[in-house]
């Protein structure tokens, strides 16, 4: 049963920064792709960034490019989402995923998700 955990979401101030983190468990992932979204309500499910386990990978929505930086902990099997310079327009519930190794963008693709974490960022 493949099980994905995030934390380190909370309330900061407009540039300034937090690190998530999602632990996986109940498989290898060597053979995935980790991702990234976030869903601010009334609005649908957005890609934020990816990684593929086994080459490191990485793809960014174009806004959070320079900001944002996806990383993986093989030996703790997990995944972490630094971000930076954070805006308002940040604010969200940020969720990890698990899909396929060529997974791309679009979160119907990917099979797994955790319960999401909340990111609130004031102006």
């Amino acid at each position: 049963q493949v099980q994905l955990v995030e934390s380190g979401g909370g309330l900061v101030q407009a540039g300034g920064s937090l690190r998530l983190s999602c632990a996986a468990s109940g498989r290898t992932f060597s053979t995935h792709t980790m991702g990234w979204f976030r869903q601010t309500p009334g609005k649908e499910r957005e890609f934020v960034a990816s990684i593929r386990w086994s080459s490191g990978r990485t793809y960014y929505k174009e806004s959070v490019k320079g900001r944002f930086t996806i990383s993986r902990d093989s030996a703790k099997n997990t995944v972490y989402l630094s971000m930076n310079s954070l805006e308002p327009e940040d604010t969200a519930v940020y969720y990890c995923a698990l899909g396929p190794y060529y997974t791309g963008t679009d979160a119907l693709s990917y099979d797994y998700w955790g319960q999401g974490t909340q990111v609130t960022v004031s102006s």
